[in-house]
């Protein structure tokens, strides 16, 4: 199947930006969009509500400037993303701001509903729909979703256990549609590892969140920076999901990473505030396994060229490879 036109235009490498909650800021999206990746936030970080519009405003128009004035420059289209929780009461807010906007990319996560699908695909918009399973990908597209963000083991924020290797190939065997990859991806040879796995795109987050545009505390991108996968502490204590957290924010909230107690599913709230007093959101910091890729703050624009640069030198090589096996004869 063809991507969907939103997902075929140039772009500077195959990679999605992951919404990033309190930290992805116009500022982020803006500066992801113009280095040539799809950049994303959710909706709940726009605080109050009213402030959504301003932001999809926003972006759109420095966007469309820097495309006039830079014509020669990849410009990615954003996305937005909507937690479809039963707990978030800025759902249905969020969602007319967004069919007003034609936001071009909708990312749905924990829930997948056919209304939300409807309305975006009513302007002619896509959306993609986060699982950590093959039978929530089912699900998910079979309640209309167009594409599938696979979060596997390694994830930054709420994610998955199972392998990458061994999701996205469960979901290829029936589904050839937009596939994203996310888990443990900071370097350009990850990005270049999750096409070759059969992903349309690699899915990155916390690598973003050392950057400079990102709006997250100084102390969080130097832990980021500081961090390797050692130090991320799998629990869902914090949101009554597991996810992934960072080691040091986690004994620095005075807890134990080592003896942390479960937590009950039904915790998880998302409401008009999107949790904003939960220690996960404030104390406790999210980060993925791939972070010992990162080891400085760069701006967005270099951080993408250092991606860019390691995914050309890992693509030259594997494809050098590939054509000395090829040359090899077989005894």
């Amino acid at each position: 199947m063809a991507l969907p036109d939103v997902l075929s235009r140039p772009l500077a490498l195959p990679v999605v930006a992951a919404p990033l909650f309190i930290s992805s800021v116009p500022e982020l999206v803006i500066a992801q969009c113009q280095a040539g990746v799809v950049g994303s936030f959710p909706a709940l970080n726009a605080r109050p509500s009213s402030l959504l519009a301003d932001w999809l405003d926003r972006i759109a128009d420095e966007n469309g400037a820097y495309a006039r004035t830079h014509p020669e420059m990849p410009v990615a289209p954003y996305a937005v993303n909507q937690i479809v929780h039963r707990s978030n009461d800025r759902l249905d807010h969020d969602m007319n701001v967004i069919v007003e906007h034609r936001v071009p990319i909708v990312i749905t996560s924990l829930g997948a509903r056919p209304e939300i699908n409807d309305a975006v695909h009513s302007y002619g918009g896509i959306v993609l729909h986060d699982v950590i399973s093959n039978e929530f990908a089912r699900k998910a597209i079979d309640k209309g979703a167009d594409g599938i963000i696979a979060v596997a083991a390694g994830a930054g924020g709420h994610a998955g256990t199972q392998s990458p290797l061994a999701l996205i190939r469960e979901i290829r065997e029936w589904f050839d549609g937009p596939l994203l990859l996310s888990g443990a991806i900071a370097h350009g040879r990850s990005i270049l590892a999750a096409l070759a796995a059969g992903a349309d795109f690699a899915y990155i987050g916390s690598a973003f969140l050392s950057t400079v545009e990102a709006n997250a505390a100084p102390a969080y991108k130097q832990m980021i920076v500081d961090s390797t996968a050692k130090d991320i502490v799998y629990s869902n204590l914090f949101t009554g999901v597991h996810g992934n957290y960072l080691r040091g924010s986690i004994a620095a909230a005075g807890l134990d990473p080592d003896d942390l107690p479960e937590s009950d599913p039904s915790a998880m709230n998302f409401g008009s505030g999107g949790n904003m007093k939960a220690k996960a959101w404030k104390d406790v910091w999210g980060s993925g396994q791939g972070i010992g890729a990162i080891r400085e703050s760069l701006t967005v624009a270099q951080l993408v060229t250092q991606l860019k640069a390691q995914y050309d030198e890992a693509r030259d090589r594997l494809a050098a490879t590939v054509l000395s096996n090829s040359l090899t004869p077989v005894t």
